[in-house]
């Protein structure tokens, strides 16, 4: 039985509990970084209940085709308060006329192993996918949700495109609505001098 140890909190997806893929929407990167995405990216999340956490991206060009995307976090719940950064990288895909990121996480897997023995970890890059658009100083973005579909390696990216496709006119089907957040673009913030 395999267990995950280490996840890579998802990035724009901070209290979701993505979809994983083993494959992308592509092979590859592809499509040309799209310079209306690259910015500073602030957004409040709120569940109903007394928690909420605060959640900022800094996306911005790596090469070409692949965005690094810095995920600032910080979870609040009670009293308790809980910062978090994670870095990513990123390409978007289309289906149709819907744009999509494919985020790029690694995890490390625990492999079991007979008694007395220490386990044996793995290191395992997956997917997470979230139909992204952007109009003006707004970024929206909405989580692909796990239970979007029971079957988890595609096998191919065709594959995992088509499975998406068929349910892209039933966004409670696909989508987490719970967790689909907005950001607006605002101006980077400096760090603070210290006197």
């Amino acid at each position: 039985m395999k267990k995950v140890l280490w996840l890579l909190p998802l990035c724009i997806l901070l209290y979701a509990c993505p979809f994983e893929s083993t494959v992308a929407l592509e092979p590859k990167p592809v499509e040309p970084v799209d310079s209306s995405l690259c910015g500073y990216w602030y957004g409040i999340v709120k569940d109903g209940s007394d928690f909420f956490g605060i959640e900022a991206l800094d996306i911005s060009r790596q090469s070409d085709s692949v965005y690094a995307i810095t995920r600032y976090g910080k979870a609040i719940k009670g009293d308790i308060i809980l910062p978090d950064t994670a870095y990513f990288t990123g390409y978007t895909s289309w289906i149709g006329d819907k744009q999509y990121m494919n985020v790029v996480a690694d995890i490390l897997l625990e492999e079991p192993r007979r008694k007395g023995r220490t386990p044996e970890l793995k290191k395992q890059r997956v997917y997470y996918v979230a139909g992204i658009a952007s109009k003006q100083d707004t970024l929206t973005v909405k989580t692909i949700t796990e239970t979007f579909s029971i079957k988890k390696n595609f096998g191919s990216p065709e594959a995992f495109k088509q499975a998406i496709l068929q349910l892209t006119g039933n966004d409670k089907a696909l989508y987490d609505e719970q967790y689909s957040l907005s950001y607006r673009k605002i101006p980077k913030p400096q760090p603070a001098r210290s006197f």
